[in-house]
């Protein structure tokens, strides 16, 4: 049996999609019988061009390949992302002409990989797996000037359902997802394997400082991706201004408003949030650790209200209070399954102060949730999926 997976991000680069591939490799190597082979076929890290990782491109053992493609240099911007996506398939497409496999699996949350995976297992007449983390044709409506949706949108809900349609078993990362496939695909078999804890987010949970409410001032964390999704822009200038010797928000990432931010915070005056840059997991633990609440936000976009954040995850696993700007399912979800979690509209000051003073300073206790989402758990079952489809 061999099988090959689709990544485009994969460890060591620092991102969802990359800790994801990597938990789901191992599960399936876990459960695969001895003789099989599991090809993965990535790029070298470049999730961001401020943080720079080193990886081989050929990583070889008994029962699994690792080959990453070198991308052209690229930022956050359409044309720039095409140009890396088009470098990958082109690459991903001269490896794959060499190999047979009896099933294609693809992760994918801009649509593209699991266009690439469609196009491969139609070729060879494999079994397709799709891993949706995504629904891109909803972003780009919403994230697009209005011209540019409009002409890019047709060619986009054409491709979606072509690839749709060429799988044999979909899985939703988010269960916000399941109206819009089920509606337009109903024949479509599918599952629901969300996110999950890290094992070092498990080993980490709880063991950080517990905040003093009389110290002054706290510290508010973000830590993750700086971009149009995340539209951190519209909410963290004003915040900060109005807990001016309250909070100091530490925000550590980046991305394609990265600079917005920046100017925005500048035009505020706005002398209590600190801009780092992306950091390895080990790191990131330690300010997790040293932080009194943890941050999250999503764009106010209809889009955005179908999507479960892995973020939600790691900030659940640590034990700290958190304060989220979402809507949505992601709200729901919080509100449902996470104790000491204070949710507010996005991009919305005023509900986020009144948010601010509900949350419980101090680690929280949240076992049963980190028993449920557990990562190892929950790839495993997915693996199981997976193979049952060979």
């Amino acid at each position: 049996m061999k099988i090959v997976l689709l990544s485009f991000y994969y460890p060591p680069d620092l991102c969802a999609g990359s800790f994801r591939a990597g938990a789901l490799v191992n599960a399936l190597l876990e459960l695969l019988p001895e003789d099989a082979h599991l090809d993965v076929i990535t790029t070298l890290p470049n999730r961001y061009n401020s943080f720079t990782q080193t990886a081989p491109e050929l990583e070889q053992s008994s029962r699994l390949t690792v080959r990453r493609i070198k991308l052209p240099n690229h930022k956050s911007g359409m044309i720039d992302q095409t140009k890396a996506f088009i470098a990958f398939a082109y690459h991903a497409l001269s490896i794959l002409s060499k190999n047979d496999y009896n099933l294609v699996c693809a992760t994918s949350s801009r649509l593209m990989t699991a266009a690439l995976g469609a196009l491969v297992a139609r070729n060879k007449k494999i079994p397709l797996y799709l891993d949706i983390r995504d629904i891109f044709v909803d972003t780009i409506k919403d994230v697009l000037p209005g011209k540019k949706a409009r002409l890019v949108a047709p060619f986009f809900s054409l491709l979606e359902r072509w690839t749709i349609t060429q799988a044999r078993k979909i899985n939703l990362v988010s269960e916000g997802f399941k109206d819009y496939f089920q509606g337009r695909y109903p024949d479509q078999c599918y599952s629901y394997f969300t996110n999950g804890i890290d094992p070092e987010f498990m080993e980490s949970s709880n063991t950080g400082t517990v905040a003093d409410p009389t110290s002054r001032p706290l510290t508010v964390l973000y830590a993750g991706n700086i971009g149009e999704g995340q539209s951190l822009h519209t909410i963290i200038p004003e915040l900060a201004k109005r807990f001016e010797g309250r909070i100091t928000f530490r925000v550590i990432g980046d991305g394609g408003r990265k600079n917005l931010l920046q100017q925005r915070l500048l035009a505020l005056s706005c002398h209590n949030v600190e801009l780092l840059p992306p950091m390895k997991r080990e790191q990131l633990l330690r300010e997790y650790q040293k932080a009194d609440i943890l941050f999250l936000h999503l764009g106010d976009y209809d889009a955005f209200k179908k999507v479960l954040p892995s973020k939600i995850f790691e900030y659940a696993a640590m034990g700290k209070p958190i304060w989220a700007g979402v809507s949505g399912y992601a709200a729901t979800f919080i509100a449902q399954e996470i104790d000491n979690a204070a949710v507010f509209h996005p991009a919305d000051a005023n509900a986020a102060e009144q948010a601010f003073d509900t949350l419980v300073l101090g680690n929280q206790q949240r076992g049963d949730f980190m028993a449920k989402y557990s990562r190892i758990t929950i790839m495993r079952n997915m693996a199981a999926d997976i193979i049952g489809l060979v």
